[in-house]
């Protein structure tokens, strides 16, 4: 989740309902002992943080074990002429304690955007960085689900839509909630977030202001030790001004996902959301091409040292 602020996701109320819904037996109290790869691999252990696509688990690592990361995401697909944009974060993961851990990170991106009758642009480069920081507010291991909130404020040198030069901040915070559904081989997530961010392009003398929100939900199988298949579903509403009161749009996005231990250090995931069903405030069409994309894809690779 980290970098992004790209009006993404939710509300207490959610988090309250699944709370509601996934009350049961507490598993036997545990504290995780092993990084994200080898817990993947351990028959009846499961680290949940990645195992989805663009949801994700509420587990936050081990202390003592540091995690860099890589995430890619691809945006394609507008309503009007070319539109292929890929944004990278390189994060080091750094677990405090238990319960508490920073990432601080870098972000680039590259940009091929062409309008009709104007020329394509592409564009690439350095883009900013973020900070990170997830507290575990409840344990799975030794609760009925697991509750993590997710803070993470960024600045960056590009805009999103466009890949014009612009100074932008944002600010992403969200609740991330996961149960094994059944132990040690099927997980189910949920994530509730909002994001905030404040863009003034070059030569512009005010800056847009812009907010968003998402929910997401995702299962995950284990097929076999560190191998986990599923999908997810996401609604995602954009909103123009800070005060999530003024929508320009909504989407509703569907997507396969892969989890794979590559060794006991490493590890990958990949997804790609289609736009299934959306509208733009104003337009006519099924589907929100204006604030949204067509396709989202994301890899992620991990290694812990």
């Amino acid at each position: 989740m980290f970098g992004r602020c790209t009006i993404r996701s939710g509300t207490g109320l959610a988090a309250l309902s699944l709370a509601g819904a996934v009350i049961g037996f507490p598993p036997a109290a545990r504290a995780q002992s092993l990084p994200t790869a080898a817990e993947n691999l351990t028959p009846g252990d499961i680290d949940s943080e990645h195992l989805f696509g663009f949801t994700e688990g509420s587990d936050i690592g081990v202390p003592g074990e540091a995690e860099l990361e890589w995430e890619t995401t691809g945006r394609l697909g507008k309503r009007l002429g070319r539109f292929r944009a890929f944004d990278s974060g390189f994060a080091v993961k750094v677990p405090l304690t238990q319960d508490f851990r920073l990432a601080p990170g870098l972000i680039f991106n590259a940009h091929d955007v062409g309008l009709p009758g104007d020329p394509a642009r592409t564009t690439g480069g350095f883009n900013g960085g973020f900070l990170e920081m997830r507290v575990r507010l409840l344990d799975r291991r030794a609760a009925p689900f697991g509750l993590t909130l997710n803070i993470v404020p960024g600045y960056g040198t590009v805009d999103g839509g466009s890949g014009a030069p612009a100074r932008s901040f944002g600010t992403e915070a969200g609740l991330l909630i996961d149960r094994e559904l059944i132990p040690g081989r099927l997980v189910a997530a949920l994530n509730v977030s909002v994001a905030f961010s404040t863009t003034r392009l070059g030569g512009a003398e005010a800056p847009a202001l812009a907010s968003g929100a998402e929910v997401s939900g995702a299962l995950a199988y284990q097929v076999r030790p560190g191998l986990f298949l599923g999908g997810e579903a996401r609604y995602v509403r954009a909103y123009a001004g800070l005060a999530l009161d003024r929508p320009v749009g909504a989407a509703v996005y569907l997507g396969p996902t892969v989890y794979t231990t590559l060794t006991p250090h490493a590890w990958a995931s990949v997804t790609w959301s289609f736009q299934v069903a959306g509208q733009a405030s104003g337009e006519p069409g099924p589907l929100d091409l204006t604030s949204f994309d067509r396709h989202q894809l994301r890899l992620r690779v991990g290694y812990s040292f």
